[in-house]
């Protein structure tokens, strides 16, 4: 307070003795840093806003004007968040002979790294006991009370630490171990009512961080301190670009009796900082410059790695298992190699007494007795009184604190997540249209500069007129089944003919000196159309019926024994349509564009969008209309002719799109598939009648073993059995041959067809 009121002092004085007024931004300004000129002992000038652009895209260019004289110090402040803005664009500009020598402002080292400098650490937000426990081998004052909160005695000691303890409950709990005149002794921590700290330097550190706590709560503004150095009066600038809320415009159309139609556009500002805009030069720019954050305003530490110097460790006697299979039975338990390597197999090496097999301690070292409830005593500081175990790390007290804390907020972390989860919105996959939209108009500009200065109140917002003048229109009624499926819209095709860009933004529509509806208008250049629709035309209805062809042979062609068919599909969709006002009406229909189709027949869309085909038609007085609309796709199918079966190339031979040429081919595929299944066949039937022979001549010779020889019977055998040979030797040499033509046959037509290409 004693600084706001010498600040406030020292302006007066500057202002009655140069007789120049300077407004004041809000806050108290730093007195004057290392930066300032030597022997100067006043405040620096404030430089008033005199230009301003704002941009609709969330960002504002802010420039600063005045005179300075000689060696001049210039104080400006800006909120917190904007200084990182203002580290990356500020650029100044001395008029005169002059030069900027230096510019400073209120630094922001992390509160985390302040903290950690003082000797009690208050990051983290810690407990009571962790602050004594950080205190250990300090003499404190400690005031016990009683279980009613009285004060019933003072002792006075030294901090040996915190541990815990449970006790029956079971029910933990903190105790302070202190060294006093009378020996060691550990008191509960709720039996504490007050703490005093022997140590004067001590106790100044604790209020220095607290007091870096206090000041970071406060720490809302930050002061910036350009320095100039020249001689006599000049002009000098400061501009800089930061967050600004971005300038919105909205529009009224007004559709008068006698056709006249009327464009009023305004645009909206807000000026949400603490200084008030006087006589400002006002543009407002609309386009997508691309603009970003950057972390300059904060220190940034790197962290380095910790090198530890190469230490020789002494073995420990290793300890070998006793074997629990042998060679025998090792494969029945060879699926539990991974279970017994926990117990100092093959599998993992053995853990360590008081260690589990994730790695996380169990609090139990060699030799743990429990209480009668079987509960630990002093689990989680066991590495003080009990020897070191290799390989485990025991919690210390402050290590204990943390983990319960950050325990603690991941559970609450985890509730949140999925509470997020279980309400979270359905995906909406419309949503990246708008954006779609946005990617359109980047890189346009439109610049609108007010041709007066405006003044304007900090956390106040204004309306300005852009534009006011007479537009051509064109009324039609739009109808888009998706948007309603019975009705057309009322609109209008406006043309942008006030020679500027208009900004996207609501437009409402008046009618004869009465409201009509409301339209949105997108982002238009100079000249160019758009349609705008603001209520239902329940005059006219639409009825669409689309109605699908059967599919149609369009081209066919073999290319390298392929046959490659050309299919067409066609849809029609008959659009009824009824005009029951006493006007005419022109009507839009927008009918989607799908990927693959084309328009044919007679009617012929007027325009085209980016997913939408526009046809035109006037809809007389009390008439009906029928239009037909007619679209096509072709798609191609392609099947080898090695695979085809006679029959069906025989219906590809009979198609009317077939070619002379083509057919003659086909024909010759088929006589070729003809000759090669005849021959095909014939190897299946020699293959079959050499089957049954050699069945019939194992039969024979079997029964031949079992017939006594020189009997009518036996020598009946032998001669059928010599019929069979010769018949088995015949068969196999036609089974033979035919294979060699199949072969042939086969290779020769692959060849032909591989060949094969006709248009």
């Amino acid at each position: 307070m004693r600084r706001h009121h010498l600040f406030l002092v020292l302006i007066a004085a500057v202002m009655v003795s140069i007789g120049l007024v300077w407004r004041s931004l809000p806050g108290a300004p730093q007195a004057p840093d290392n930066g300032a000129v030597a022997g100067e002992n006043r405040s620096g000038q404030n430089l008033p806003i005199s230009h301003i652009v704002l941009f609709n895209s969330g960002v504002g260019y802010f420039q600063r004007e005045g005179v300075i004289d000689g060696d001049a110090r210039v104080d400006l402040q800006f909120p917190t968040g904007d200084v990182n803005d203002l580290l990356k664009s500020l650029v100044l500009q001395d008029l005169g002979n002059g030069k900027v020598t230096s510019i400073s402002y209120d630094g922001q080292e992390p509160i985390e790294h302040t903290l950690k400098t003082f000797a009690i650490d208050l990051t983290g937000n810690p407990t009571f006991g962790q602050l004594l426990n950080q205190a250990r081998g300090e003499k404190i004052e400690v005031t016990l009370q009683n279980d009613n909160g009285v004060a019933t005695s003072t002792l006075t000691g030294t901090i040996v630490g915190m541990e815990t303890q449970t006790e029956p409950g079971p029910r933990e709990v903190h105790m302070l171990n202190l060294l006093g005149p009378e020996g060691m002794r550990s008191i509960p921590l709720n039996a504490v009512q007050r703490v005093r700290f022997q140590n004067a330097v001590l106790e100044s550190e604790l209020q220095r961080a607290l007091a870096v706590l206090a000041n970071a709560h406060n720490s809302q503004k930050k002061n910036v301190t350009v320095q100039f150095h020249g001689e006599k009066k000049r002009p000098v600038k400061i501009g800089y670009a930061i967050e600004a809320p971005m300038w919105k415009s909205s529009y009224r159309l007004v559709l008068d009796k006698a056709g006249k139609t009327t464009l009023q556009g305004w645009a909206i500002i807000e000026n949400t900082s603490d200084e008030d805009w006087k006589e400002v030069q006002l543009a407002l720019v609309s386009s997508r410059p691309i603009s970003f954050q950057m972390d300059l305003y904060a220190p940034l530490f790197v962290p380095r790695p910790i090198v530890e110097p190469e230490r020789f460790a002494s073995l420990r006697p290793p300890e070998y298992q006793g074997p629990l299979a042998n060679a025998q039975n090792m494969a029945m338990l060879g699926g539990l190699q991974g279970g017994l390597g926990m117990q100092g197999g093959a599998g993992m090496p053995a853990l360590a007494p008081g260690q589990t097999q994730l790695g996380v301690q169990s609090g139990r070292p060699p030799g743990f007795q429990g209480n009668s409830q079987n509960m630990p005593l002093n689990s989680y500081q066991l590495g003080n009184n009990f020897a070191p175990v290799p390989g485990v790390s025991r919690l210390n007290y402050d290590q204990l604190q943390q983990r319960r804390q950050e325990r603690k907020q991941a559970g609450e972390q985890a509730k949140k997540l999925g509470e997020a989860i279980v309400w979270n919105d359905a995906f909406d996959p419309t949503a990246s249209i708008d954006a779609a939209a946005l990617a359109d108009v980047v890189g346009d500009q439109a610049r609108h500069v007010i041709d007066h200065k405006i003044s304007l109140a900090r956390q106040r917002s204004a309306l300005l007129p852009l534009v006011n003048q007479e537009i051509t229109v064109q009324r039609v009624s739009v109808f888009n089944e998706q948007v309603n499926a019975k009705f057309p819209l009322r609109g209008l095709k406006i043309k942008n003919a006030t020679g500027q860009p208009l900004m996207q933004g609501p437009v409402t529509v008046y009618e004869g000196g009465s409201y009509a509806g409301d339209a949105r208008l997108p982002d238009l250049q100079a000249n160019e159309e758009r349609l705008l629709s603001f209520a239902v035309d329940q005059a006219v209805e639409v009825k669409s019926e689309t109605k699908p062809m059967p599919d149609s042979l369009a081209m066919l062609r073999i290319l390298k024994g392929v046959v490659e068919q050309t299919h067409r599909q066609r849809s029609t969709t008959k659009y009824l349509i009824k005009n029951r006002s006493d006007q005419e009406r022109t009507l839009i229909v927008e009918r989607p564009v799908q990927s693959g189709w084309k328009l044919v027949g007679e009617e012929k869309p007027t325009e085209r969008t980016r997913s939408a085909y526009r046809f035109e038609w006037k809809v007389p007085s009390g008439k009906s209309l029928v239009r037909d609309v007619v679209e096509e796709r072709t798609y191609p199918t392609r099947i080898a002719l090695l695979g085809m079966n006679p029959d069906s190339i025989e219906l590809l031979v009979r198609s009317t799109v077939a070619t002379p040429k083509l057919r003659e081919e086909l024909g010759k595929v088929i006589e070729s598939k003809r000759h090669l299944s005849d021959t095909q066949k014939e190897l299946t039937r020699l293959r079959s009648q050499l089957g049954e022979a050699t069945q019939e001549q194992n039969r024979i010779r079997t029964s031949l073993e079992k017939v006594p020889a020189n009997t009518s019977l036996h020598k009946r055998y032998l001669e059928k059995l010599d019929k069979l040979e010769t018949e088995i030797e015949m068969l196999q040499n036609q089974t033979k041959e035919n294979q060699e033509k199949e072969k042939k046959q086969s290779a020769e037509f692959e060849k032909y067809l591989a060949d094969l290409t006709v248009d």
